[in-house]
């Protein structure tokens, strides 16, 4: 774990397991590197940069949003693959938020992406590790190496990913009603399950 924090603090980008796939990250509040994982990927500015943190205690460092709605799901599905739509403090680099100020957050269930955002003690940036048009992966074999080669540093030890879907993308609408952005590893009727109404937004 110390290469990675030697070279996210140093402004590099790093690939890192999370709960479902292998992330490309950096430290969130640095917008020069946040700037160099869009350019590595191909990534569109109007898809903004999701986060990782390393527990609920951390959400401060993202936004000063507390809707009830929020806490509850944390509380349910935290730590885990469920990435919220909160608004992001306003000294946050541009590339982390829509053109609403909205950017996703999620506490790894990954022990290691976890610890990595706590020892960094600053959000991560986690969008899959691939690169533009490539399939993201699970495995350390799958990885590009033409992605490593433009990484300062990277975890490929066990625990790995679990694979499967990436992490479900909501928005708080209300007191008890959500929007799921996109479909992912935690599924409508689980979050029915616990209160919400739901609907899906137009792909469109």
């Amino acid at each position: 774990m110390q290469n990675l924090l030697k070279a996210m603090t140093a402004g590099d980008v790093v690939v890192y397991p999370t709960e479902t796939l292998y992330a490309l990250g950096c430290d969130a509040t640095n917008a020069a590197a946040c700037d160099k994982v869009m350019e590595i990927k191909g990534r569109s500015a109007a898809k903004p940069l999701p986060l990782i943190i390393g527990g609920v205690d951390m959400l401060g460092l993202v936004t000063d949003d507390r809707p009830p709605a929020l806490l509850q799901l944390a509380s349910a599905f935290w730590p885990g693959p469920l990435s919220i739509l909160v608004k992001a403090l306003p000294d946050l680099p541009p590339s982390l938020s829509d053109d609403e100020g909205y950017t996703s957050v999620r506490w790894s269930g990954h022990p290691f992406a976890s610890e990595l955002s706590r020892r960094l003690r600053r959000p991560i940036v986690a969008t899959s590790a691939n690169l533009g048009g490539e399939a993201p992966v699970a495995l350390p074999e799958d990885l590009s190496p033409r992605l490593m080669e433009k990484v300062g540093a990277a975890y490929v030890d066990p625990p790995w990913p679990k694979g499967g879907m990436p992490s479900t993308v909501i928005r708080v609408l209300g007191a008890t009603r959500l929007e799921v952005l996109r479909d992912g590893a935690v599924s409508v009727k689980k979050l029915c399950d616990k209160g919400f109404s739901v609907t899906i937004a137009d792909p469109a």
